[in-house]
């Protein structure tokens, strides 16, 4: 059948980072699942290369195109204009009806406007988060807002980012609620068997402690900040008898470079290599609390029943603080330590944390996004529905 007679709509699926593919990959599952009605190709920019295969490999992705525009020490404009090149011919050739992308990343805001240039439809998977500053997260607010004005089908995570959406102008007949897809994946793996191997981690979860497990690793937290983070950390263990600290440091120089300092050699604090994706969140499981400044793991941890404290000082999901399952604590040394402190001390304030309701989903945000993308429109979802 040419591509003239074939009435399936042509859907390209581009991402570049590890967090991108794990969000996206529930939306591959779901299109390739409707092959009467797609023909679905998928594209990795490899912005991120060693830690997007480890997602692609989890979840059984093989892409139709790897551009792997990642260098040594590349800088964004270089990400920015690797991707522009490389998506050029592949937009030529695949001729796409629909472009998607997810998030906020280099990758994301490159590939929605070279859709555009191309005349291809972009959809937003996770559209609307904002923090109102440009500079936090920097870039990743920029590509956001960026990514909104070129878009057509914005598929917002929860009814918050849909009002933000509408508050900027996009016509609410372009937005659907659909919830996080990082539930789906997240829900998914969770249920998959794992058994970590003799070595720190395996140790940390032998030793009867209870399990803090940090990430850091924001561009905006870089220098001053991130040296406060560790602080902090480097004082948990001194305080509390019966913790284990496991900092997934970030492989960036700027990052694992403080943190080496600071907390090498420290007893109870564990410095590890980025995890895989089935690893990480098997170690998130396991853990008491979770300190982090990641976005992900905002959407992941209440996910899980984890409380969180997020070392940044804005968010751009502001449904998890006001449900209170997360707690924004910035960077500050002080704050860090008074809050972790309490929830490692205060049953009850634990407690109140950890059994909230999950503001970002039931785990089918990608079976309605492909609905809408057939051209069924999905009723809006809310996370009070479940």
């Amino acid at each position: 059948m040419s591509d003239i007679e074939d009435p399936r709509r042509r859907v390209l699926v581009v991402f570049g980072t590890r967090p991108e593919a794990i969000k996206l990959a529930p939306v591959i599952s779901a299109l390739r699942k409707r092959t009467d009605e797609f023909v679905t190709t998928v594209a990795v920019t490899a912005q991120h290369r060693e830690m997007l295969d480890q997602v692609l490999s989890l979840f059984d992705i093989v892409p139709d195109h790897d551009l792997d525009i990642m260098t040594a020490g590349q800088t964004l404009t270089e990400i920015t204009t690797r991707a522009l090149t490389g998506l050029a011919p592949l937009m030529q050739s695949v001729r796409p009806d629909v472009v998607v992308v997810q998030g906020d990343t280099t990758t994301t805001f490159a590939a929605a406007l070279s859709a555009f240039y191309h005349g291809a439809e972009v959809a937003h998977v996770e559209a609307g988060l904002r923090t109102g500053d440009l500079a936090q997260p920097f870039p990743e607010e920029a590509n956001r807002t960026l990514t909104t004005r070129i878009t057509r089908y914005h598929f917002a995570p929860t009814e918050q980012a849909a009002a933000n959406l509408r508050a900027e102008g996009v016509d609410p007949t372009r937005v659907c609620v659909t919830g996080n897809t990082i539930v789906d994946a997240l829900l998914a793996t969770a249920e998959l068997p794992y058994r970590f191997p003799d070595g720190p981690v395996a140790w940390a979860l032998s030793s009867g402690r209870r399990i803090v497990v940090v990430t850091s690793h924001r561009r905006e937290n870089w220098g001053e900040p991130f040296r406060r983070i560790c602080a902090a950390v480097r004082e948990l263990p001194r305080r509390f008898d019966d913790v284990e600290v496991l900092f997934a440091t970030h492989r960036n120089p700027v990052v694992r470079d403080v943190a080496m300092t600071m907390l090498g050699g420290e007893p109870r604090v564990t410095l590890l290599d980025p995890l895989p994706y089935l690893p990480f969140v098997k170690l998130l499981q396991a853990s008491t609390i979770i300190l982090s400044d990641s976005g992900g793991i905002q959407e992941e941890a209440p996910t899980l029943g984890k409380p969180a404290l997020v070392m940044r000082e804005v968010t751009e999901r502001p449904e998890a603080v006001e449900a209170g399952v997360v707690r924004l604590v910035g960077t500050d040394t002080g704050r860090i330590l008074e809050a972790a402190t309490q929830l490692l001390s205060d049953q009850a304030a634990y407690e109140a944390m950890a059994t909230r309701a999950n503001p970002f989903g039931d785990g089918h945000a990608a079976e309605r996004i492909v609905a809408v993308l057939a051209g069924h429109r999905a009723k809006n979802f809310s996370a009070n529905d479940v």
